[in-house]
């Protein structure tokens, strides 16, 4: 997989914009979760930062604002 810290990375179309949605359902599968998740341009957008979903289902990114829903 190509280094989705870099920008030529994020020009093969290979990789989901950073912080292109307000809303992301995920799955026990993507636990720990964390944003941006695996798979994003990281070279536009913040540092990763890990977000506790586990106890209420949700969670909210403190860097974009990006709601998280736990559908599992």
């Amino acid at each position: 997989m190509p280094n989705p810290d870099t920008a030529s990375a994020a020009a093969d179309n290979k990789l989901v914009q950073a912080n292109s949605e307000n809303r992301y359902e995920v799955s026990k599968t993507d636990l720990p979760l964390h944003c941006p998740m695996e798979g994003m341009s990281l070279w536009n957008s913040h540092p990763r930062v890990y977000l506790p979903i586990e106890k209420t289902g949700k969670a909210k990114c403190p860097y974009c604002g990006a709601d998280y829903l736990l559908k599992d």
